[in-house]
């Protein structure tokens, strides 16, 4: 093989992959989906990678799920009775206890007002749901 073949073997070598690498990027940067308007593309950005969801604890669980039951019509002392007998089967919950009792009061007032629910006030997790009423009345 001669010395000129060898150097643009060794060009191509170089340059080859930079130009596969560059047309692939521009193929998959802009790719029509349902539409062939330029109003219905898709750009590719490294930007948009998915982060998987970190667990969520166990307190945050149940507050969530009983907001959710006072939400939906459910008497805020059968919930804060639901509270009381979850802390009873895990003693881990006690020390979250009064954030939820918290947001169960706040909850109260947003679905029955701030007399009403203060009426279902029972020393769940001491005084914390009358604190959360008392926040938000």
């Amino acid at each position: 093989m001669t010395h000129t073949a060898r150097r643009i073997g060794r060009s191509l070598a170089l340059v080859l992959p930079v130009v596969l690498v560059l047309s692939g990027t521009l193929a998959v940067t802009m790719v029509p989906w349902a539409d062939t308007s330029s109003s219905q593309i898709l750009t590719a950005s490294a930007e948009d990678v998915s982060v998987p969801a970190k667990p969520r604890a166990a307190h945050e669980v149940l507050r969530d799920q009983l907001v959710g039951e006072l939400q939906q019509g459910g008497r805020p002392d059968d919930v804060l009775t639901h509270l009381q007998q979850e802390v009873d089967k895990r003693p881990s919950l006690a020390e979250h206890c009064v954030g939820i009792a918290r947001a169960l009061g706040r909850a109260a007032v947003d679905a029955y007002g701030p007399t009403k629910a203060q009426s279902y006030s029972r020393p769940v997790c001491d005084t914390s749901y009358a604190s959360g009423v008392a926040s938000m009345g």
